[in-house]
């Protein structure tokens, strides 16, 4: 894998991973005031700081995983269990 793969391969995780960890723990404001912002969907703590962190973290360990098995010939499409016969 070279490096422009990698750095796709590794946003596409990150991308998923936000989405996935966006609504972990959202707790939204009953009261719904109709000050601008006080929509009552509207989490009242949305902690994005650490949801990125936690994103980045999954991303890299997944990427990791991902950068390992590109590198395994068993896993290859031109030699091993999933190469096309000659």
């Amino acid at each position: 894998m070279n490096w422009f793969t990698g750095l796709v391969v590794f946003v596409l995780v990150w991308w998923t991973a936000l989405f996935i960890a966006l609504p972990i723990g959202v707790r939204p404001d009953a009261t719904g005031e109709s000050t601008p912002g006080g929509w009552r969907g509207a989490p009242l703590q949305p902690r994005l700081g650490q949801k990125l962190a936690i994103t980045t973290v999954i991303a890299v360990v997944v990427w990791l995983g991902i950068w390992w098995l590109t590198g395994q010939d068993w896993a290859s499409f031109r030699s091993g269990l999933f190469a096309m016969p000659e």
